[in-house]
């Protein structure tokens, strides 16, 4: 986007004139040495060097009242067509010396003036030039840090930002005939490594807005945001500033951790920041409680421990049965009875988010120890397809469920067998010779199986 700057009156000084011999010849192939010696001379021939003492031109020659004659016309005068003014660096970097080339100046010329803006107004004047007599006069706009050259061209010495404008040259041929040509120099900053801060180091997950901000802020430079290497897509939850210097994350999570990057661009120079990643304060989560078991025998250790989800880490603490316990994240109580039955609760802490999560789990301790147990039948010796046999299952185990198993496979019931109302008798109505089997008792924990029964049937 082209701008333009107001026009700023700049001092000029001895520490403003520097050599041009880096130029050479390549660039300037009409101005011999001695010519732009003389030229750098006249700048600083006054008192002052450089410097005019009133706001006129030092000199009163030919050309500064003829400047004047001309700045009076109109200008609907024929302008040169062939003339071109073109800036060697259109896009330049602060402190770089840029060359505003002229070409294709025509003849019979009676000198040209450099001004700043785009008009031909004497307050303005940088520099004007009489080819005849070599004169080179500095205006109102001089600033010590610009050089003419005998073929229409401008230098500007470590230019500055502040030099971003349009600038005019203006020609003059013999009769007055006047012509100018405009051209735009933008100068740009090379932009530094930029960083990013952050409003809150320590942000809690659903509570806390974050607000990014790219380091340092310069004018005319573009930011560009990515996240974890990707562009930043629409989303509800950020924000950009305008300027797009500014990121604004309003309740960040877990999720949102990044890492974050900056990019400063201008014209002439681009750079990324180092990544951020932000130290999202989270949970705890509901604990969990392991193992899932909860059945176990007398004279059996007991090892729990537990675990939540937790930024910074959760600190833990145990309650049996109310009663508060260690604070640690693993639980262990050795040859436990069955006075350790009951309630078991896991406290998770966090102290950045200062919130508290529990959990629960019961136990249950079997008081008798396991006792395999054994089939005993009505009648051992029967006859096949005509007598009834009951077999009962025993056992001195208590909250136990008991299953029967034939060949130790678990069957569906015929229709000449039928369980009491505890699974522990098993009529068989009549009997068979194959009618071989066993008794199973278990609990969530354990379980223990009969020997088989076998009984004499008789057949045939």
């Amino acid at each position: 986007m082209k701008t333009k700057h107001s026009h700023q009156r700049r001092r000029f000084s001895s520490e403003g004139r520097r050599q041009s011999r880096h130029l050479g010849t390549a660039v300037v192939r009409a101005v011999p040495e001695k010519k732009l010696f003389s030229q750098r001379q006249a700048l600083t021939s006054s008192g002052h060097p450089g410097a005019p003492r009133s706001p006129c031109p030092p000199r009163a020659g030919p050309l500064a009242g003829l400047l004047l004659a001309v700045s009076l016309l109109t200008w609907n005068l024929p302008t040169t067509a062939q003339l071109t003014v073109e800036s060697v660096q259109p896009n330049a970097v602060q402190g770089q010396d840029v060359l505003l080339l002229a070409q294709n100046l025509p003849e019979k010329l009676q000198g040209f003036a450099w001004y700043k803006g785009e008009r031909v107004d004497l307050n303005h004047l940088i520099l004007s030039y009489v080819i005849d007599t070599h004169e080179i006069a500095p205006g109102l706009a001089n600033s010590g840090q610009e050089t003419i050259y005998c073929n229409g061209s401008l230098l500007f010495w470590k230019v500055t930002e502040e030099d971003t404008e349009y600038y005019t040259l203006q020609i003059i041929r013999k009769h007055i005939q006047v012509g100018k040509e405009t051209v735009q120099l933008r100068v740009y900053l090379e932009l530094p490594k930029p960083f990013i801060t952050s409003n809150e180091s320590n942000p809690v997950e659903n509570k806390d807005p974050v607000v990014l901000m790219c380091e340092p802020q310069n004018q005319n430079t573009t930011y560009v945001w990515s996240i974890d290497i990707e562009s930043l897509m629409d989303n509800t939850m950020l924000e950009l500033s305008q300027d797009h210097r500014t990121l604004i994350l309003f309740s960040v999570t877990r999720n949102d951790t990044g890492p974050y990057e900056c990019e400063a661009r201008n014209p002439v120079s681009a750079h990324r920041s180092d990544p951020l990643t932000l130290n999202v304060l989270y949970g705890p989560d509901t604990p969990t409680i392991s193992p899932s078991q909860s059945h176990y025998r007398t004279g059996e250790n007991l090892s729990l421990s537990c675990h939540a989800v937790s930024n910074p880490p959760a600190q833990y603490s145990w309650l049996i049965n109310g009663r508060p316990k260690q604070s640690t994240q693993e639980l262990f109580t050795p040859n436990i009875t069955a006075n350790d039955s009951g309630s078991y609760t896991c406290i998770a802490h966090n102290s950045g988010t200062g919130v508290n999560r529990t959990t629960v789990k019961t136990i249950k301790v079997s008081a008798k120890p396991w006792m395999q147990p054994f089939i005993r039948a009505s009648d051992t010796t029967v006859t096949e397809h005509k007598d009834t046999v009951i077999l009962t299952c025993f056992t001195n185990n208590s909250g136990i469920s008991i299953q029967w198993l034939f060949n130790d496979q678990t069957f569906p019931l015929t229709e000449r067998m039928k369980l009491s109302q505890d699974n522990r008798a098993l009529t068989t109505d009549p009997v068979r010779r194959e009618d071989i089997g066993s008794c199973e008792v278990s609990n969530s924990v354990s379980s223990s199986k009969s020997d088989p029964l076998r009984l004499d049937v008789k057949y045939g």
